[in-house]
C-alpha cells in the first residue's frame, strides 16, 4: 500500500477511464483516433486531477507505443534531447511504433525548451503529448501549438466523482478489506473541488484514520479530520471559477470596492498574477472598449508589469488597474461588432471581394478590372471618398453600434457625417 490510492486505481484501458466523454466516448474525437492507433500530437489543457496523465498512458498503452514521459519542472533542454535520440532509435516516422513524449506541466518549459520540441515534433520522431492547467494560447509557442490539437479536459463533475469513489472501492485491494459505508459523499466533493486526485487522497486520509471495524464516511467525520488542512480559496476548483466571476462583474458593473474585495480573496488564496491580470485585460477591450481606449494599454501594462516583479509588489498595480478599469465609461460595442461579424459571415459564407477592392499585381489582373474603380481616399476631401467596401450581397450591413458614452457619441457624430444615411447611425 506504499502508492497513493490514486496511483493504485489509475486506468490502464480506456473502458475503466471516467468521464471526458466529449473525447473519449463512443462518439468522442479521440476514441477513433486511439482505436487505429493514428495519434496526432496533442495538447490536453484542463484543471489538476482530471486525468491528463492517464489519458496519454493510456493512448500509449493501446496504440502500442513507446512511452517517454518527462515533467516540466525538473527536465531541461538536455533531457528533453536525450529522450527525443531514444525515441528515434525505438520507433518509425509516423507509423503505430512512433512513441510518445508525455511532458506533464509543458506550460512551465522555457522557449528555449519548447522550442528544442519542434524538429522532433515536425520529421515525426516523436508524437508530443503536453499536459497543461494554464491555457496553451498563452503558455505554449505558436509554433508548437501549431503543430499540436487541443483537447480541454472539463472538471469532474458529481456523477464523475461518486463514480471514481466506487471504483476505488470495487478495485483497491486495500479498501476492499475494509468495511466502509459510504453514507454521506457531500464532504468529500466539496473538499475536492472538482479534482480526482484530491478526492482520492482525502478519501484514503478518512478510511486510513479510521480504526474501527466498520468505517462510516459522513459529512462530519470528513470534515472533522480534513477541515484544518483546507484553505479558503482553492485556485483549481469551483470557488476559483465563481470568485473571478464575481471580479470581473464588479469591474464590469462599475463597483471599485467589491472589486477590490474580490481581488483580495485571489490574493490571499495565491492566485497567478498573470491570470488575474490576463482577465483585465480581456476586459479593458470586452467591456470597456473604444468608451475609453485607454484602458486596453493601462490593462496590458500591468500584465507585463505583474508578471515581472510577482507577489507581493504586484498586489498594488492590479489594484490599481482593477479600480481604474471599475471607474471607466462602459461599452461592448466592440465585442458585439465582432460578434455580429462572425454571425453573418457563418451564414453567408465565403462572398466574393468586390473588385474594385482586390489587388492587381500582375497584367492579368489588371486586365480583369481588380482594382480599376478603386477610390484612393487620401485624393478626396476630408480623406474620404463615399464607396461599397462590403461584397455585393451584403451591402450596407451595420455591425458597430457606437455605445452611449461621451467618446462613442463622438465616433457616431463622425460616422453619421462621413456615411450619412447609409449605415442609419
Amino acid at each position: 500500500m506504499e502508492a497513493p490510492l490514486a496511483e493504485r486505481i489509475r486506468p490502464q484501458h480506456l473502458s475503466d477511464y471516467i468521464s471526458q466523454l466529449h473525447l473519449v466516448g463512443p462518439s468522442g474525437s479521440l476514441t477513433q483516433q486511439i482505436e487505429k492507433g493514428i495519434i496526432p500530437s496533442l495538447l490536453f489543457w484542463g484543471p489538476p486531477g482530471t486525468g491528463k496523465t492517464t489519458l496519454a498512458q493510456i493512448i500509449a498503452q493501446e496504440s502500442k507505443r513507446p512511452f517517454y514521459v518527462l515533467s516540466a519542472i525538473n527536465s531541461g533542454v538536455a533531457a528533453v534531447r536525450e529522450v527525443i535520440d531514444k525515441a528515434k532509435q525505438s520507433g518509425g516516422i509516423f507509423t503505430a511504433k512512433n512513441p510518445i513524449l508525455f511532458i506533464d506541466e509543458i506550460h512551465r518549459f522555457s522557449k528555449s525548451q519548447q522550442d528544442s520540441l519542434l524538429a522532433a515534433v515536425e520529421k515525426g520522431w516523436i508524437t508530443l503529448i503536453g499536459a497543461t492547467t494554464e491555457n496553451p494560447s498563452f503558455e505554449v509557442i505558436p509554433a508548437l501549438l501549431s503543430r499540436c490539437q487541443v483537447y480541454v479536459l472539463n472538471p469532474f463533475t458529481k456523477t464523475d466523482l461518486e463514480a471514481l469513489l466506487q471504483r476505488a472501492m470495487t478495485v483497491d485491494p486495500y479498501l476492499q478489506s475494509k468495511n466502509i459505508h459510504l453514507i454521506e459523499t457531500e464532504a468529500l466533493l466539496r473538499l475536492s473541488g472538482g479534482d480526482g486526485r484530491k478526492l482520492l487522497n482525502i478519501f484514503e486520509l478518512v478510511v486510513n484514520a479510521s480504526a474501527e471495524s466498520e468505517i462510516q464516511i459522513t459529512n462530519e467525520r470528513v470534515l472533522h479530520l480534513v477541515q484544518q488542512n483546507t484553505v479558503l480559496y482553492d485556485k483549481t476548483g469551483e470557488q476559483h471559477y465563481d470568485i473571478v466571476s464575481a471580479f470581473i462583474k464588479s469591474i464590469r458593473g462599475s463597483d471599485p470596492n467589491a472589486a477590490v474585495y474580490w481581488l483580495a480573496r485571489m490574493i490571499e488564496g495565491g492566485e497567478d498574477v498573470k491570470f488575474i491580470a490576463r482577465r483585465m485585460l480581456i476586459l479593458s477591450s470586452e467591456d470597456i472598449g473604444n468608451a475609453n481606449p485607454t484602458a486596453l494599454i493601462m490593462a496590458n501594462n500591468t500584465f507585463q508589469a505583474v508578471a515581472t516583479i510577482g507577489y507581493p509588489e504586484s498586489r498594488i498595480l492590479l489594484s490599481q488597474c482593477a479600480i481604474y478599469l471599475a471607474t471607466s465609461p462602459k461599452s461592448n460595442a466592440s465585442y458585439m461588432a465582432i460578434g455580429n461579424a462572425q454571425a453573418l459571415v457563418k451564414q453567408t459564407g465565403d462572398l466574393a471581394v468586390p473588385l474594385h477592392l482586390r489587388n492587381a499585381p500582375t497584367k492579368l489582373m489588371k486586365e480583369l478590372g481588380y482594382g480599376e474603380e478603386y477610390q484612393y481616399s487620401h485624393n478626396y476631401a476630408n480623406n474620404f471618398s463615399e464607396q461599397e467596401f462590403l461584397p455585393d450581397a451584403i451591402q450596407a450591413t451595420k455591425f458597430y453600434e457606437p455605445g452611449n458614452n461621451s467618446r462613442e457619441n463622438g465616433v457616431r457624430e463622425f460616422l453619421k457625417n462621413r456615411w450619412k444615411d447609409k449605415y442609419n447611425y
